[in-house]
């Protein structure tokens, strides 16, 4: 049995801790006694000190298996602050070169190493195989083990080869760490490393200094994020973007803003990777934009805010990326900003893989989106996905809690459901259950017969976002189950079917709805709209462009006088700042308006919001003067779009923006040669006469199929930088 008292002194000696936190000593005590050990901390609940202590205690080399570079850099870096000789920790990976190699292996030999970090696929090379074969082992630790399942939020196939690489290597004690796992994804790991008898040790997924906050993901998501950023002047974040190009555009985007902010993502060199992460860590920059290639095991305790630009793709990607924030206990922002529009493209980014990989990452995003659609608590929703039970319904630190929505009394339809889920045997998902009560004729509600069914149509008066609702509260109050194994299918629970016998009250609240082109009042959030100033601004609209004899579109769009009842600008200068509204339309129309937002302001006595200008990165406005020159040039639109790798809808979707914001552009050159006459008549007098919304659409419709939506457009850019420019 480990000695508690030399644990103790230990942990005093090489860490400085006169205690332990959590369950850290009886997981270092089990393996330290020679057992296999399964541990489940969340981020910030100190994992790594469970195999660093031991691995200075025990004889020999602990093997440490861990996914990135820069992770293994960082916990080195860390294990040789601890002692007086570097070579108390060396990592073995690709970017080493031969001699760094050899001194790795001599250090070992020498009996100076105690902790060996490797990759995956550093550990497979036979030529290590073979070495590590020569030297004593204490134990091998498998960090981030979640990457063991197909389930988790971060599976490498190379994780799978680990059991029978060490048991070419010789069999000792395993410890596997993650800070997230579902039940079965913890039970995959056990598995797959051969340790089903392992002692588990698992503590609470709860971090109750986060506060979890899901805003739409608006038009203006940049400018709430920077708004966001400088309110929180001086503290350190990270924001979570899904794709490079993202990465590289925001972090731009956030420097000419005044904003230190850093880039970090797989695709750079690593050379200016380690220097951006060490930049964070040495807070000489306060902000790292990231894929989810950064954050794994960096020990930075006072990040204070998580930002993620796009909803992750699983809710454990989700919470380890969230579980960065707030470390050392203290303050903990997590704002995830979200729209359909980008589920809609990570399900096509699952396309193309194999059958059995699209119904998991189906199965995930599922569950990201019920979480971010729930008005539940969110640390209850969170807590629930890793099987832990969360008593409270308010925790009063997040998003849903704060601006509690209404509950409904949802009884006699949690009835409904529980017997339909029964009638059909327990053998469907979520969304079918809901198509057959809300009387949807599918053809998997037909192919089944389930039209059939008695309860078919029961509740279609009621919309299905709310049946939806009613089936995963019901989930989470444990009458129902949702099997994730099955790819989601819905089971009554022992509980459920008591509930049929004697129900009990049952209240749901409704999810949210999210449009991206709603403006909506959140904690911390964007302001709303000015309902009574929007109303003044849409009359005076109406009547400088009865005045000017144009359609009140020409004088400014919908989405410029949403951002004036919103943002209040009151000199010409601060109108120029409003989406759509460039410095030729604010000197031609804008002084009614901002006369008028002006005496609103003095009346009301409105405290205005911050204003704030958000610049665009610098080859953003050299690709728009180069869009001029070129049709100043008279160069072909066609050969403008090939140019810039874009098709020609795009590029007039640019020319668009510029005629919107007061700019005339003379694209007649390229029409004449582009449309029959007869055509580009006709759509001009539609403009001209008949137009009272620069809808394309209703164009379409008024006009007919034979005209085109690229010669709708052409034409309304020619009518609208004539007539209102």
């Amino acid at each position: 049995m480990a000695d508690r008292k030399k644990l103790t002194a230990e942990l005093k000696k090489h860490f400085g801790f006169d205690t332990f936190k959590g369950n850290q000593e009886q997981i270092m005590e089990n393996l330290i006694d020679g057992n296999d050990t399964f541990v489940l901390m969340p981020t910030g609940g100190g994992k790594s000190l469970c195999y660093q202590l031991p691995s200075l205690m025990m004889e020999g080399t602990a093997i440490v298996i861990s996914p990135l570079i820069a992770l293994m850099k960082n916990q080195v870096d860390a294990m040789r602050n601890y002692s007086e000789e570097d070579g108390v920790a060396h990592f073995l990976n690709s970017s080493l070169s031969r001699p760094a190699i050899e001194q790795v292996k001599e250090d070992m030999r020498q009996g100076k190493t105690r902790l060996l970090y490797v990759a995956p696929e550093s550990l497979n090379k036979p030529e290590n195989v073979e070495f590590l074969r020569t030297v004593k082992i204490s134990f091998y630790a498998i960090d981030e083990a979640h990457c063991i399942s197909e389930w988790g939020h971060d599976f490498r196939p190379e994780y799978s080869n680990i059991r029978p690489t060490i048991d070419t290597i010789g069999r000792r004690p395993f410890i596997a760490l993650t800070a997230t796992a579902t039940p079965k994804v913890q039970h995959d790991i056990q598995k797959n490393l051969g340790i089903l008898d392992a002692k588990v040790f698992k503590s609470s997924f709860n971090r109750p200094n986060l506060y979890y906050e899901v805003r739409p993901k608006t038009r203006d998501v940049d400018k709430d994020i920077i708004r966001y950023i400088k309110s929180m002047e001086g503290k350190s974040g990270i924001i979570y973007c899904l794709s490079r190009k993202k990465v590289e555009e925001l972090a731009q985007t956030l420097q000419v803003n005044n904003i230190k902010a850093l880039a970090y993502h797989a695709g750079m060199d690593s050379a200016t990777r380690s220097a951006n992460q060490d930049a964070f860590l040495l807070e000489d920059v306060d902000v790292i934009v990231a894929t989810i290639a950064f954050g794994m095991g960096i020990d930075k305790p006072d990040v204070r805010y998580v930002i993620h630009y796009d909803i992750p793709k699983s809710l454990e990607g989700y919470y380890q990326e969230t579980g960065r924030a707030g470390r050392d206990g203290g303050e903990g922002q997590c704002i995830t900003f979200y729209s359909r529009k980008d589920l809609d493209k990570l399900h096509k980014f699952i396309q193309g893989k194999p059958v059995a990989e699209q119904e998991i990452g189906k199965q995930l995003l599922r569950e990201t989106a019920g979480y971010a659609e729930s008005s539940v608590c969110r640390r209850k929703s969170l807590l629930h996905y890793f099987g832990e039970t969360y008593e409270s319904d308010n925790c009063g630190n997040c998003d849903n809690c704060i601006h509690p929505k209404k509950r409904i009394n949802a009884t006699d339809e949690l009835l409904d459901v529980i017997e339909v889920v029964i009638a059909i045997k327990e053998k469907f998902k979520a969304e079918h259950i809901v198509s057959i009560l809300t009387g949807e004729e599918t053809t998997d509600v037909k192919g089944y017969r389930h039209d059939k069914l008695d309860l078919f149509g029961a509740l279609k008066d009621k919309d299905p976002a709310f049946v939806n609702a009613v089936v995963s509260q019901g989930v989470i109050a444990g009458y129902l189950d949702r099997d994730i194994e099955n790819y989601g299918l819905i089971k009554v629970t022992a509980k459920g079917r008591q509930f049929i016998l004697a129900p009990e009250p049952f209240t749901v609240v409704e999810d949210q709805k999210f449009d991206e082109n709603e403006e909506i009042e959140m904690h911390g959030g964007t302001s709303a709209i000015d309902p009574t100033l929007y109303s003044i601004l849409r009359d005076m609209r109406k009547k400088v462009a009865s005045r000017h004899k144009l359609p009140p579109y020409v004088i400014f769009q919908d989405p410029s006088l949403e951002a004036m009842a919103t943002n209040y600008p009151i000199t010409i200068e601060e109108l120029q700042n409003i989406p759509g509204v460039g410095a030729g339309k604010a000197k031609r129309y804008g002084q009614e308006f901002v006369d008028v937002i002006r005496r609103h302001v003095e009346e009301n006595e409105i405290e205005r919001p911050l204003d704030m200008k958000v610049r665009s990165v610098a080859d953003k406005s050299k690709s728009k003067i180069s869009l001029i020159q070129g049709i100043d040039r008279r160069v072909s639109l066609e050969a403008i779009a090939e140019g810039k790798h874009i098709d020609l809808l795009d590029l007039i979707t640019e020319v668009e923006s510029i005629v919107y914001s007061g700019m005339k552009i003379n694209i007649d050159y390229f029409i004449d040669e582009y449309m029959d006459e007869e055509h580009k008549e006709d759509i001009l007098d539609y403009f001209i006469n008949e137009s009272e919304t620069d809808d394309i659409e209703v164009a379409q419709e008024e006009l007919g199929d034979e005209y085109t939506e690229e010669e709708i457009r052409l034409i309304r850019i020619k009518f609208l930088s004539e007539m209102g420019n």
